[in-house]
């Protein structure tokens, strides 16, 4: 399992992209959804939604739990990944491609979002 370079890492196991104009892509690693196992249900937040550093914006089911899905940063939804809603298999199959959850345009950062590196060595921890 490899954690993609480009991307900075949450405690909470939800990755984050480089901003774009502001906005940046959010979703979960690979090492939370081998975690959760077969994801079967996503609650997205909805766009326009403000979204908290830290705090539940959604849930993720799968076939063994239900975990909530937390905001890295804050900010206002712009987007939700209608095809994770259809097809939440989206989150095992392509976590960092395909299977995104949500864009945030950002307002406010926290300062413990981690490094692919320090992501990889907080997982094996």
């Amino acid at each position: 399992m490899s954690n993609p370079q480009q991307l900075r890492y949450s405690k909470e196991h939800e990755w984050l992209s480089a901003t774009e104009d502001g906005v940046a892509t959010v979703g979960i690693t690979e090492h939370a959804a081998n975690a959760l196992g077969d994801v079967v249900f996503a609650q997205l937040p909805e766009v326009g939604d403000t979204v908290t550093a830290g705090e539940s914006c959604g849930e993720l089911e799968s076939t063994k739990s239900v975990s909530d899905l937390y905001a890295p940063v804050t900010g206002e939804v712009v987007a939700a990944n209608q095809d994770v809603v259809d097809d939440p298999s989206l989150v095992n199959s392509a976590p960092f491609e395909g299977g995104w959850l949500f864009k945030v345009r950002i307002s406010g950062e926290p300062d413990d979002l981690m490094s692919a590196d320090e992501y990889t060595a907080f997982t094996a921890g």
